[in-house]
């Protein structure tokens, strides 16, 4: 039988071509004609390499399009170069910024950061420690849910060795690094600023019991009202969750009752009482003040425009990842804590326009924006 149909030269069958192999760092030593230690010394940035044979390392990288093995530095080194972040409401836009910071932050200093989300859910975050912990995190910056963690949490934690930061809420039981704000000062702030003003029966939505800074902006409105000469009246206290829904109950609660003023303890709760507040037919600042924790851009296009105390979001993340860079850079100790100052920014919800036509009041140390 005649072979025919034939093309000469070369035929791989029609198989697809090879890929081509990824350099390796002995293939940057053959191309810069250096050692693979010198090769490893400019790329980890460590050992005194002169700047002649580091131009030819950078060159030879550059041509070779050489990357790092990563997990094998992370098996030789014992790290991963990612660090776990908990949250417990994505959804709150108290958090995109602060997990922003955090991911710039980290990825400067080289590492990435896996995101989770608790839902305020104990099951939940529990499932995710155990995740976070089984994927070799180096670190986790936790803000807590409600809660305790379990004795068996709290040992595979220490088993790991893995530093944690707490992030805005203190954890009983555990002892590790906090980074918080001074929620005690900015409720104290606020209805020290709503009683200069003139206001004299002013309402509280809090945030759910057992939560430190839920705890922390109660006291501060607590010992506010006893500094101002008001009186403490249980009627005007609520407690929520943090969420709109709890915010929308407070109103119908509270708004009734007609005190001068409200201090809401965060933004989505505000949300719900103003909804309340629509339904009810009262009208901010007319009818009652109102100041919020938590600042946020879009709110300056909102009327009335709303007083709140800003809480320093980036700083926030952007302190957490340090304070873990620390550990892992070998810094021991007691548990570090870091607490950031919020800042009173006046508006028109406080009432302050109203109350001014009658007497001025002393806002020297506050920011009117």
């Amino acid at each position: 039988m005649s072979r025919t149909g034939r093309t000469k030269g070369k035929s791989n069958g029609g198989r697809r071509p090879q890929a081509t192999k990824a350099a390796s760092i002995y293939d940057v030593a053959r191309e810069a004609r250096v050692s693979v230690f010198t090769v490893s010394g400019v790329i980890n940035n460590k050992g005194r390499v002169s700047a002649t044979l580091a131009r030819r390392v950078e060159a030879a990288v550059r041509k070779l399009n050489y990357r790092p093995n990563l997990l094998a530095r992370s098996l030789a080194k014992r790290q991963t170069y990612t660090l776990g972040m908990i949250v417990t409401d994505i959804a709150n836009p108290f958090f995109p910024q602060i997990v922003r910071a955090a991911e710039d932050t980290a990825q400067t200093a080289g590492y990435t950061i896996l995101l989770c989300n608790s839902d305020d859910k104990q099951e939940k975050e529990a499932r995710y420690l155990e995740l976070l912990l089984s994927r070799r995190v180096d670190g986790i910056i936790l803000n807590k849910t409600p809660g305790k963690l379990s004795p068996a949490q709290r040992r595979m934690i220490a088993d790991a060795k893995v530093p944690v930061v707490l992030l805005m809420r203190t954890c009983p039981g555990l002892t590790a690094d906090l980074v918080q704000t001074d929620d005690r000062q900015g409720a104290l702030d606020a209805v020290s600023h709503l009683a200069r003003i003139g206001h004299k029966s002013i309402a509280f939505v809090g945030g759910p019991g057992g939560v430190s800074n839920a705890q922390a902006r109660r006291d501060g409105y607590l010992f506010a009202l006893e500094s101002n000469g008001l009186e403490h009246k249980p009627e005007l206290l609520y407690e929520g969750d943090y969420r709109i829904d709890s915010g929308y109950r407070a109103g119908l609660a509270l708004l009734p009752r007609l005190p001068d003023a409200v201090l809401v303890t965060n933004y989505l709760m505000m949300v719900g009482l103003m909804k309340a507040a629509d339904e009810i037919g009262m009208r901010c600042p007319e009818d009652f003040a109102a100041v919020s924790f938590d600042d946020y851009p879009w709110l300056g296009s909102f009327r009335p425009r709303l007083t709140t105390i800003e809480l320093p979001k980036y700083e926030l993340g952007r302190n957490c990842v340090r304070v873990l860079l620390d550990r892992l850079g070998g810094k021991n100790g007691r548990a570090t804590m870091v607490t950031l100052a919020p800042q009173l920014r006046v508006r028109e919800s406080c009432g302050f326009m109203l109350r001014t036509r009658e007497r001025p009041p002393a806002i020297s140390q506050v920011l009117v924006s």
